[in-house]
């Protein structure tokens, strides 16, 4: 209970500090709303909890410590989180997952890596009839190494080279990296010229299709190299609760899984 509550504390003092009016009440005189800091961080307090959206309504009533911390009485009805889920962009949640990081602490050298997450909580009739083309969303973290602060996820539900997203995510970050780590699977030319021109050092495998390739892997120092797999272990800081998402639709897969992010960027200083 003392943890979470801290973690709720905050999550609100963030969200607080991230809107523009910070002194809106929680819930406005004669107004069924919540303040837009409110909304945000019960929204990650929903993801550290774990429970479908009718438990945590109730687990929410239970904790009055914790319904404090946010100036309420009682906790929103559980379809005011599913109408919330929709009003946070992907564009605003990355603002917020970056600041998230810079507070837990960036080194200069991250590393990237994929795995998946399970799509299966809706039904089989329901994907379907929105065509789902894959059961797991292929995640993508870019991870800071010494912190274990997570800067930047790419998500998708398609075929896509990792190459491809390397780089794109690599953009978004080049200001602030002196160094990159990826297996094999990130070997592509475009995106180690576009290290080299952000003045990053690419630690990045080589397919090793001849020779020179082989000479080249030989060369990266296994001891930076290595902690690469740092990436993995957020992956399973992440999967602690399992894989599944519970969000339906594919844009909310990726708003939650967005969220869980932010919320492990702040779990760890806490745990």
């Amino acid at each position: 209970m003392g943890r979470l509550r801290n973690l709720a504390q905050t999550f609100h003092e963030f969200a607080t500090t991230h809107v523009e009016e910070p002194d809106v009440p929680a819930v406005a005189d004669g107004d069924d709303g919540y303040a837009k800091s409110t909304k945000i961080a019960l929204l990650l307090l929903k993801e550290e909890v774990n429970k479908p959206l009718r438990q945590f309504e109730d687990y929410l009533n239970e904790m009055r410590g914790i319904l404090d911390v946010f100036g309420l009485e009682n906790s929103p009805d559980y379809t005011s989180f599913s109408v919330w889920d929709g009003e946070f962009p992907m564009q605003e949640l990355r603002r917020l997952l970056r600041r998230s990081a810079e507070q837990a602490g960036l080194s200069g050298t991250a590393s990237i890596d994929a795995s998946g997450f399970q799509r299966d909580q809706a039904s089989s009739h329901y994907r379907n009839r929105v065509g789902y083309s894959f059961n797991a969303m292929k995640t993508t973290l870019l991870v800071d190494t010494e912190s274990l602060a997570i800067m930047d996820a790419h998500f998708t539900t398609k075929k896509a080279y990792d190459g491809h997203i390397g780089l794109q995510v690599f953009r978004r970050n080049a200001e602030d990296l002196q160094a990159l780590l990826a297996d094999k699977m990130y070997s592509w030319a475009d995106l180690r010229e576009a290290c080299r021109d952000a003045s990053t050092r690419p630690v990045i495998k080589h397919c090793e299709q001849n020779a020179l390739k082989k000479a080249h892997n030989a060369r990266i120092d296994d001891e930076v190299y290595n902690q690469r797999s740092m990436s993995e272990t957020v992956f399973a800081m992440l999967k602690d609760d399992g894989d599944e998402i519970r969000s339906r639709s594919w844009h909310g897969q990726f708003r939650e899984l967005t969220r869980k992010c932010i919320v492990h960027n702040f779990a760890q200083p806490a745990s």
